[in-house]
């Protein structure tokens, strides 16, 4: 279920950053304190179907701003995924193909533990290449993804079949893509 006041101020961007493409675009929302508290609140609310988990996985960039705040919340480690050459300690890390190229995800590899129970944390699933590619470090860090948590789903790409065994919470679903 969304919530109307704050998907308003989404914004949809035609033909970005290619043709074809309907990026939606969350500045918007953070402009709004209104509108991003209950986006916040919303999610934090979904993210309670993915419990029992001992830490949170936020996606480079975008996912560290609704991380921070479900770490907080719900009093867990928040580990970052970071983009390849950010981080500062050892990593493990998987490459994945991207709509519109490829990219490398690392985590750092003190940050999960064996048996570690692991929500993902993004602002957006789109054709789950992201969130499959930190479930892989995860794993081959010895954690579990039990769950990922988005605000915003995109279902004509079906991210979330690309996400086998790992249940997805979703506030917002759009049907363009």
């Amino acid at each position: 279920m969304s919530n109307p006041h704050y998907e308003k101020k989404i914004t949809n961007v035609p033909d970005f950053p290619k043709p074809g493409i309907q990026f939606k675009d969350i500045t918007t929302l953070f402009e709004d304190p209104k509108a991003l508290n209950e986006a916040i609140y919303d999610l934090q609310d979904h993210i309670k179907e993915l419990m029992p988990f001992d830490k949170i996985v936020a996606a480079d960039a975008r996912g560290f701003l609704f991380g921070v705040p479900m770490a907080l919340e719900f009093k867990c480690p928040l580990i970052l995924a970071r983009k390849k050459g950010k981080l500062p300690r050892p990593g493990a890390s998987v490459s994945y193909d991207l709509e519109y190229g490829t990219a490398t995800i690392e985590i750092s590899e003190d940050s999960i533990k064996p048996g570690d129970r692991i929500v993902i944390v993004d602002d957006l699933l789109a054709t789950g290449g992201s969130a499959k590619a930190i479930a892989k470090v995860v794993k081959d860090l010895g954690g579990t993804t039990v769950g990922m948590a988005t605000l915003i789903e995109l279902d004509p790409l079906k991210g979330r079949e690309n996400l086998e065994g790992i249940k997805v919470v979703s506030c917002i679903h759009y049907q363009d893509a």
